[in-house]
C-alpha cells in the first residue's frame, strides 16, 4: 500500500506561484512514476506532468513552460512548482503514483487563480 499526502494549494492571483507537494509513505519499493493530474469543475481528470524513477518527465501542453515537476527519491516526494499561473488552472490537483502497476491516488488539494 502506498499513503499519499498532498500540500501546498491554495488562492493566488493571476500570473502568481504555488508549490505542490505530495510525499508517498508506505513502501516505495516498486514505484514506478509520480505525478499530477487535476480535475475542474464540470471537467474530466486530466494529466499535469509525470516524472519517472529514471527522471524523464512529461507535461500536459498546457503547462509547458508554467509548471516544473521535480522529485525527491530519498523522501519519496514529488512537487509541482507552478508559475504564472492563469484561470483555467483552477482546479482540485492530485497527486498519483504508479506502484508495480496499480496506481495510488491522494486526497487532492485545491488551487484557485483568481483575482
Amino acid at each position: 500500500q502506498v499513503q499519499l499526502v498532498e500540500s501546498g494549494g491554495g488562492l493566488v492571483q493571476p500570473g502568481g506561484s504555488l508549490r505542490l507537494s505530495c510525499a508517498a509513505s508506505g513502501s516505495g519499493f516498486g514505484i514506478t512514476t509520480m505525478g499530477w493530474y487535476r480535475q475542474a469543475p464540470g471537467k474530466q481528470r486530466e494529466l499535469v506532468a509525470t516524472i519517472s524513477l529514471d527522471g524523464p518527465t512529461n507535461y500536459a501542453d498546457s503547462v509547458k513552460g508554467r509548471f516544473t515537476i521535480s522529485k525527491d527519491n530519498a523522501k519519496n516526494t514529488i512537487y509541482l512548482q507552478m508559475n504564472s499561473l492563469e484561470p483555467e488552472d483552477t482546479a482540485v490537483y492530485y497527486c498519483c503514483v504508479r506502484r508495480w502497476g496499480v496506481d495510488y491516488w491522494g486526497q487532492g488539494t485545491q488551487v484557485s487563480v483568481s483575482s
